[in-house]
């Protein structure tokens, strides 16, 4: 199948347990596509040429029906294609921190949320949007059971 960019297949970018356990089919159309190809040469690419090594994905696009399986936002800009769930390898001496830190002071993003962890993110989450990136940093926190997010300080 076709590649969403150099190091990105189609086939991790749609991949999902839960939709393959569910039947879910999560398949994006042109435009969500579109949006894919974008956030993936904005931030990944860019991401994956200044540190060298592989980057992996946690979860690219997800189709409504499978936002609303996992307990995503309804907001989500995974829907739309335009948001990527990233981190280093388990193996890698880097920090998914560092990756955080890259990311917000060296490229254009629309959301940025460091995702749990106290030193350093679990994931980071970051999306990218045609025009109009607001620049917005949120951290995640699990607070008694449930998902909070408040102003990245």
């Amino acid at each position: 199948m076709q590649r969403i960019s150099e190091h990105i297949s189609y086939i991790e970018s749609v991949h999902s347990d839960t939709a393959t356990r569910r039947g879910i089919t999560n398949m994006p159309n042109e435009y969500q596509l579109e949006n894919m190809r974008l956030v993936s040469e904005m931030i990944f690419e860019k991401c994956r040429k200044h540190f060298n090594e592989p980057i992996y994905i946690n979860s690219f696009f997800r189709d409504t029906t499978l936002n609303h399986a996992i307990g995503g936002s309804s907001t989500s800009e995974h829907c739309s294609g335009s948001a990527m769930d990233i981190r280093f390898g388990y193996n890698s001496e880097r920090k998914n921190k560092e990756l955080f830190d890259y990311i917000k002071d060296n490229l254009e993003w629309n959301q940025l949320i460091w995702e749990f962890g106290e030193d350093n993110p679990r994931w980071v989450h970051v999306s990218y949007i045609r025009e109009g990136n607001r620049k917005q940093i949120l951290r995640a926190k699990r607070i008694d059971g449930k998902v909070r997010y408040n102003k990245y300080i």
